[in-house]
């Protein structure tokens, strides 16, 4: 019997230990072993941060769930990886042994490389807000609902060295719909900051029409951004920009004033895996080969914002490459059968098509896109607006949330309805 261990219970680890589970059967032992014992729907973090959503809505206990398929379940984090040995240590010196390692554990939130951005939580300098946990969502909140009492300017962006542009930009309509709804908009300033060199950039070197489209909803509702922005520092109520040109010249150096800020921070590989010899590229992201599987182990898989993938393009400030929700799921597919495949004696095949498929909520309208495959050149590139998306992604909400909770990783309604999009998780 084989012992496959995963590491991390979000969007890539949840539907990781249901199709793992389901390939191989009760002839194998599947194991989740994450740092908190709820799961969270990150997706929903814009809605928590302005009161649209409760905490309890988009979380959910892990354990039960997971029991239900006969999957254990430890919620303590690792603290050390010993890969030639094929174990784990725990938080507290417990041992965890594994024949396969599955890495699903998403990023290491790097806010001391603004000093002063970020929560104090989270080794941030706390002048800045996250919503990247739903802890960082219920902060803005608190916040947020002092913010109204006396309102001011907000600035709401990306880091430099970010790579998930989306929800920033969901964020800043998604308050500006808020602020509007409470007849506040008038009094609230907005700007955009951003590392992208363009805006609509969104780490991919644009999406269809995503740059004229994202500049028109700006400006409809008023707000001014700025982009090749290296952000330096975060003071209290100030942020220091440098603008750069399209060469990586100094273009100008703003200091922009805020009352409140939500600004997305650089991703790094969290430290027991980055700490792994040969594992990772120097910014802890696994390196992995078409498989889904380590280069320098033969029995450890990734999928998710883990892995390392190169930048789109190079970029005056530097820009990582996102991994949206179906191209996480992509990956996890690939590992799922590629075990299986290992395990029944054969050579592994299966490869993620990494396709992206991405629904922004606005508030009152939303944005989608689709990228097939996700990094260019791509078969299909389109970049569509309307209140369609913003109905979209609240079923969407359900719909996940509801899969996490029935232990199905892809229902057979959702395989066919894609496939007749001509959207496939699998290469084979």
């Amino acid at each position: 019997m084989a012992h496959i261990v995963i590491m991390g219970a979000g969007i890539g680890g949840m539907p990781a230990a249901y199709e793992i589970k389901e390939l191989l059967g009760k002839e194998h032992r599947v194991t989740v072993v994450n740092s908190n014992d709820y799961f969270q729907f990150v997706p929903s973090n814009p809605w928590i941060a302005v009161g649209w959503r409760q905490r309890e809505q988009i979380t959910l206990p892990i354990a039960p769930y997971l029991a239900r398929k006969g999957i254990d379940f430890i919620a303590k984090a690792v603290s050390s990886i010993d890969a030639p040995a094929n174990r784990l240590t725990l938080d507290g010196g417990a041992t965890l042994d594994y024949d396969y390692l599955v890495i699903t554990t998403g990023p290491k939130l790097s806010f001391s490389e603004v000093p002063g951005a970020g929560p104090q939580a989270n080794g941030g300098g706390g002048f800045t807000h996250s919503i990247c946990t739903v802890d960082h969502a219920q902060a803005f909140f608190a916040d947020y609902e002092k913010f109204l009492e006396n309102p001011g300017p907000v600035v709401i962006g990306a880091m430099p060295g970010a790579s998930c542009f989306g929800p920033a930009y969901e964020f800043a309509f998604i308050l500006d719909t808020d602020l509007r709804k409470r007849k506040l908009r008038n009094k609230v300033p907005i700007t955009y900051v951003t590392s992208e060199p363009y805006i609509g950039h969104l780490g991919l070197g644009g999406v269809g029409d995503s740059k004229s489209m994202l500049e028109s909803e700006l400006r409809s509702r008023d707000m001014k951004w700025i982009t090749n922005a290296r952000t330096t520092r975060v003071e209290g109520g100030k942020m220091f920009v440098t603008q750069l040109d399209d060469l990586g010249n100094v273009y100008k150096e703003h200091e922009v004033g805020f009352k409140l800020s939500m600004m997305l921070p650089a991703f790094k590989g969290v430290d027991a895996v980055a700490n792994v010899p040969n594992l990772c590229n120097p910014r802890g992201f696994v390196l992995i080969d078409e498989f889904q599987r380590s280069k320098a182990y033969r029995n450890i898989f990734s999928a998710g914002v883990c892995v390392a993938i190169p930048p789109v393009e190079v970029t005056p400030v530097p820009t990582g490459t996102p991994k949206t929700g179906y191209m996480i799921e992509s990956m996890v597919g690939a590992i799922a059968h590629n075990i299986a495949d290992e395990l029944a004696g054969k050579p592994v095949q299966a490869q993620g098509t990494w396709n992206a498929i991405c629904l922004a909520d606005m508030g009152d309208t939303g944005a989608a896109f689709v990228a097939l495959p996700q990094i260019p050149p791509r078969n299909v590139n389109w970049f569509k607006k309307g209140k369609w998306v913003h109905l979209a992604k609240i079923a969407f909400e359900k719909y996940f949330i509801r899969k996490i909770k029935a232990g199905n990783s892809e229902p057979v309604y959702e395989k066919y309805v894609l496939k007749l999009l001509g959207i496939a998780r699998l290469s084979k």
